[in-house]
């Protein structure tokens, strides 16, 4: 399909700067099929059914940005993925001044050594020294905004809570997985009481999810690679929540493109450790999920095609252009969708 036929005009005003406070209070626009209404995260127990089952990212973001020096040359790298104990794949600007072999200071005793630049623009960052790669990143790195967040203002000490969920538990992403920023305990609490349950995987969310999509059709898009786990147990739990007739709901688009990486053509979750890089936009058939829980998207961007693919492209053009008369916070700080097909 055109990439264009995803575009969409958005008032700069309607970006969140800031998340909701406290984090359920968000705004949530429910698309049901060809029907849309306005909620707030918090309705979500009465919006959903017992015996339904919410998919969690328990990805925790990292302080992945960092500023350094080759020479005279100042370097910006945002670390994309893991490669190795001690060196990441990262997107850096001015590129032009760095060369394989090159050495960058990022101050506080922490450098590396540049590698071979790859087909999506990214370098090869091996870090000098013993100590584990979080640990210099604590003390030389910034939290990885969004740039369009990041370029109306910066990290600040009030991000390094905001920016992370509160199912954050392994170490490795360099975005969030938004959606689950608008749960708490108490919504969770709410959940379980009107017998919806949840599950948490894992996937690493990179610096490619920010890309803009530069091909005219999406046939020819290279998608970035991100890693993922679902274990066993997880798996069947998914199955079984789906034989008994409940809703498999992925919160966030990270979940649901793990879990349809993990699905056999007939729905079942397998296990699943390692790379994906599922790209899905309309004509795909979904096989694990029945809903998602996601926020608001950028025009033409891999995220908008996701939710059209699940919804349909009229129909998600009809919602955005309700979200943004009535109001709506997009982007990552920004307001929250449940879209059931």
């Amino acid at each position: 399909m055109r990439v264009d036929l995803f575009d969409f005009e958005l008032p700069p005003d309607r970006i969140a700067l800031r998340p909701a406070s406290p984090r359920d209070s968000a705004r949530l626009l429910e698309v049901a099929g060809q029907a849309i209404s306005d909620h707030i995260v918090r309705d979500l127990p009465a919006l959903l059914r017992a015996g339904d089952l919410l998919v969690f990212n328990d990805t925790r973001v990292i302080p992945a940005q960092l500023e350094g020096l080759r020479g005279a040359a100042r370097i910006g790298a945002t670390l994309h993925k893991r490669e190795g104990p001690r060196a990441w794949r990262a997107f850096v600007r001015n590129a032009k001044r760095l060369r394989d072999g090159d050495r960058i200071d990022f101050g506080a005793g922490v450098a590396a050594i540049a590698g071979e630049k790859a087909e999506d623009g990214s370098f090869l960052l091996s870090f000098e020294g013993e100590e584990p790669v979080e640990l210099l990143l604590e003390r030389a790195g910034r939290m990885p905004l969004p740039p369009y967040i990041a370029g109306r203002r910066p990290a600040d000490a009030r991000d390094r809570d905001d920016y992370q969920t509160m199912f954050a538990r392994e170490e490795g992403a360099v975005a969030a997985p938004t959606a689950a920023l608008h749960f708490t305990p108490a919504l969770m609490a709410a959940l379980a009481e009107a017998g919806i349950d949840h599950e948490t995987l894992t996937l690493h969310v990179g610096a490619g999810t920010f890309l803009p999509v530069k091909a005219e059709d999406t046939a020819d898009h290279l998608m970035h690679s991100e890693w993922g786990r679902i274990a066993p147990a997880t798996a069947a739990r998914l199955n079984a929540v789906r034989a008994a007739g409940g809703r498999i709901v992925a919160v966030g688009t990270t979940s649901l493109r793990l879990l349809e990486s993990a699905a056999d053509p007939d729905g079942q979750v397998r296990p699943f450790e390692g790379d994906t890089a599922i790209f899905i936009a309309p004509g795909y058939r979904f096989r694990a999920i029945d809903g998602l829980i996601t926020n608001f998207h950028l025009p033409r961007s891999t995220l908008f095609m996701l939710v059209s693919a699940l919804m349909g492209l009229e129909a998600m053009q009809h919602a955005y252009a309700h979200a943004i008369a009535a109001g709506y916070r997009f982007y990552s700080y920004g307001d929250a969708s449940l879209l059931l097909p």
